[in-house]
This record gives C-alpha cells, structure tokens and sequence, in this order.
C-alpha cells in the first residue's frame, strides 16, 4: 500500500529536517531515512558551522574566502545567496536553542579554520553537526504533519510523463513499497563510502546521486571530491575524523623527526585549504618513508581535553592521548562537491525533484569546500528548497555549460563484492590521479554497472545489491568526470596534467543517462 504525503523527503540531515519544518507548514510531509533518524553525515560534523557573525568579519570577506577555496570554479551567485542568507538561519538555530559555546561575553564562540581569514566558525564543543541534528529532529519529530519512515532505503524516483512523483523504497520488514508526492527532496547527503578511507558514515553510498542519474537528472562536477588531511591512521582502529578546529587551535603537523613541514610545501602552511594540506601529508610521507602526525603537546592540555571532549574520547580508545601524544594522521574521503545539479532553489532538471545539501550541487564549493561551510549549505539550501517545492513551479535555470551523454553500460560478467569497488574507487580516482588508472577505472566500473544492473533485475528486493549499484554508479560517474578534465584544481588533482588551466577547463560539464 503506497505511503501518500505533499512533500517526500528523502533523508535526514541538516538539509532534509530544515526543508522538513518549513514544508509542515503548508502540507503533509513524508521523510523516509535510510537508518535511524540521527545517522547522518550531519551528527559527524565536527567542526562547526561557518557564518559572518563576528564583528571583523562580513558577507563578502566570507564571501572571498570561500571562492578563493573554491580555486576559481565557484558559481558566485550561489556564494552569494550562502553568505548572505547563512547568518540568518544560524541566528533562527540559536533562537530554537541550540547549544554552541559561548565566550566570556555570553556571545557564540567563534572558532578559526583553515583557509577563513578570520575567526567565524560556531561550535558546539567538537560536536556541532551532532548538536544541530539534535535540536532540528526535536522539532520535525514533534510536528503532527511530519511521518517519518525509518529503515527506509529509497530505491527509486518514479517518474511519469517526465516528472518525479515520489519514490520507491525498501520497507523496515524488506518488503517494497512506494511514497507518492508532487514534490521530492533529495536530501541523502554524500557519497564517502565509494573509497575505500573515508570519514563518513555507512550510509553514504551515494544513493542520492545514482537514483537521480538512473532517472535522467543531470549530475555536474563529480569530479571534485575533498580528502581531509587529517584522520586517525592506525591499524585495525576506525578512521576517525580529527576535526580542522583541532589546527585553528593551534594543532601542528609534524613528521617523524617531529620537524613542521608544512611549510616547505604551502605558504599558509597547516592552514592552508583541505586539499593542499592532503598532498603536503602526501608529500612528507613519500619524502620521509614514514608516518605524518598531528601533535598538541605544545598547548594547555586541560583546555585540549575540554575543548574537544568527542576526538579526546576517539584517541583514548585508540591507545592516545589527544593533549600530550602525537597522533597517526593520513587523508580521507571526506565531502563530494559535485552532485545532482540544481539551481539556487534546489530545483534540478527533472520537474518535480528537488535536491540540497551534499547530494546536490549548486556550484557553492567549485572544486573545493572552505571547512564548516557545509553545514551552512545544508541549512541555508534546505530552507530555500522547501520554499521552491510550495511555490508554483518553473523551469530550472541551471549552470553548467555542457552535457555529456552516458550510453548504457556492457555486461562485465563477474559480480564485485562491495570492498573490491571500494578499493579500486580509493586506488584509481583517489588523491592522486592518473589518466592510465583513471581509464581502468573508468572501464571496469562500467562493465559493473552492466552486471548489477542485470543482476537487481534478477532480484529487485534485495537491499546489499542496491547499495553496490549506488557504489559502482557514482564510482563510474566519479572516474569518468576525472578522467575529462585534464588539469588540476581544488580536490582533483592530475599528476599528469598538475597545473590549472583555465583557459580550456574553467567550467562545469554536467553528466545525463542517455535515454
């Protein structure tokens, strides 16, 4: 029996519980969550959440920044709209209560990070992305116009005519069934389990991103994905994210003689933007044929410990002592900036669908993130879908140039198993790339997407399957977008075609099945 609402919702994340509390307002809204309601990328943010609330600091310098990270490939009126509107909706979290710490003033603390030319970053301890989904669920969870579905793996888009009308999930007990609206929300955050290392949770499988691209949604700068410099590396511990807050503190990176070096390889040294940092580590390692850390032994470990309760709990399991030991640090998946392309109100080409939050791409970040303005996106990009999704609808005004067809893909014969994806997404599409590994990849992701497209037609009920196609298409798309763009820039990085080229790849090319 199918589940009826006005709004679907698809996720529960930042940007799916705000559009969420708008949406109540004027309509039944559905949520289907692909786990508990709290397991998202979200309640794994650690360091904060970006805006110009202080005093030295502005829209435009905020502005500035995050295209200056964004290494030239910003849609600038999607900076804009961030910028602008961020504020705002950090002020409406802080009315609804939410916890972040506060200075001797009793106003929000403001944190420094990498590549922020000032301090702008609020926090809650070193756990804001768990504190803001705490405080936004509180209120979906109470409001009697909101049915959340829980255990519930979307599976599909339904698409009559050419418009989405809602989806088709997996229910709790295995069985399928289908939510009908007139208007859905992709809101299933980031694809960080394609790689083998990565900071994100179990759940980010792309899914979001391989159901729009199966029902012809356009997908635009896929390429561009962020590999965190900073992530605990021991063996046979979980890769535990050491948040950027833990260097605009002062944190050092230090090799195995305990030298700094970062330095040696960017100006703005442990501070300098998530990418550059990633191949300093790189570099350090391949120089020095050993490990890369993390140390705050310099820093008062009492204030250490307090200010970053979660990581100092991370590291004691692991053997550590966050305020006194050095830390074992290598990079990870972290952020994908590409995504299912949409305009500034979350509308992506296919009528009907709406997408925000890190499964969508409005071209905020270009080819790279500024740290903490991702739970900033979710917020401000959430809200202005949902106001979209009540308003009369229209034609997407979207902004990449070109479009490339994807033909259908050839039957590759033997199925993969998860893990075998996973490490040839990490190997081949990873921090350094290749045009040779790149066209393996590319290759033999293709003739798996043939064989699991065969083999969910086989068995359409069967969950495990539909997560490896989630792996293998956006593996595909992510190899594929690689392995076109010959330059370096942001997190894609060429080590055959190592310099930015704006003359031939200053702009976005959308990817479309072919239909």
């Amino acid at each position: 029996m199918s589940v009826r609402g006005d709004f679907l919702v698809i996720g529960s994340g930042i940007a799916g519980l705000r559009a969420a509390i708008s949406l109540a307002e004027h309509g039944q809204v559905v949520v289907l969550t692909k786990a508990d309601p709290r397991e998202s990328n979200t309640g794994y943010a650690q360091g904060g959440i970006a805006a110009a609330m202080g005093d030295d600091d502005t829209p435009g310098l905020h502005a500035r920044d995050t295209i200056a990270a964004g290494d030239g490939l910003c849609v600038e009126p999607a900076v804009d709209v961030l910028v602008r509107e961020g504020p705002r909706y950090v002020r409406e979290l802080i009315e609804w209560g939410a916890a972040f710490d506060r200075d001797e003033r009793g106003r929000p603390a403001l944190g420094r990070e990498a590549a922020h030319s000032v301090r702008r970053v609020l926090h809650a301890r070193d756990a804001t992305g768990r504190e803001i989904g705490r405080l936004l669920w509180r209120k979906v969870s109470a409001h009697p116009r909101v049915r959340v579905y829980d255990d519930a793996q979307a599976i599909a888009l339904l698409t009559r005519d050419g418009v989405c009308q809602g989806a088709r999930f997996f229910t709790r007990d295995g069985a399928v069934d289908e939510a009908d609206a007139s208007r859905t929300l992709l809101a299933t955050g980031g694809a960080g389990q394609v790689f083998r290392e990565t900071t994100n949770p179990g759940v980010a499988t792309g899914d979001g991103i391989a159901m729009a691209f199966a029902a012809g949604a356009r997908v635009t700068d896929l390429e561009f994905v962020q590999f965190h410099p900073t992530v605990l590396s021991i063996a046979g511990a979980p890769r535990f994210l050491l948040s950027e807050a833990l260097r605009g503190e002062g944190a050092r990176l230090v090799n195995e003689a305990g030298e700094a070096f970062m330095t040696r390889y960017e100006p703005a040294g442990d501070l300098a933007s998530r990418d550059l940092v990633s191949r300093g580590i790189v570099r350090e390692s391949q120089r020095t044929n050993a490990s890369v850390y993390l140390t705050m032994a310099h820093l008062d470990p009492d204030y250490v410990r307090r200010r970053f309760p979660t990581i100092t709990e991370a590291c004691r399991q692991a053997g550590l002592d966050l305020a006194t030991d050095r830390i074992p640090v290598s990079p990870a998946a972290h952020y994908v900036m590409g995504g299912v392309e949409t305009d500034l109100d979350g509308r992506t080409s296919l009528e009907g669908l709406f997408a925000a939050g890190e499964v969508a791409c409005t071209g905020v970040h270009g080819a790279n993130r500024l740290a903490s303005n991702s739970l900033l996106e979710g917020l401000v990009f959430g809200a202005r879908a949902a106001q979209a999704m009540m308003a009369t609808p229209h034609a997407a005004t979207l902004f990449a140039r070109s479009t490339e067809p994807v033909a259908a893909p050839p039957d590759g014969g033997e199925l993969p198993d998860a893990s075998r994806v996973r490490d040839l997404v990490w190997r081949d599409t990873g921090l350094l790339r290749t045009r040779t590994a790149l066209l393996a990849a590319v290759t033999r992701l293709d003739e798996w997407r043939g064989t699991v497209c065969r083999a969910r037609e086989a068995a359409p009920c069967d969950r495990e399957l539909r997560s490896l196609d989630s792996l293998i298409t956006v593996g595909f798309l992510i190899a594929r977008a690689a392995l076109r763009r010959e330059e370096s820039r942001g997190g894609h990085f060429r080590s055959d075609f190592p310099q930015r080229d704006d003359i031939h790849w200053r702009k976005h090319i959308a990817d479309r099945v072919s239909l």
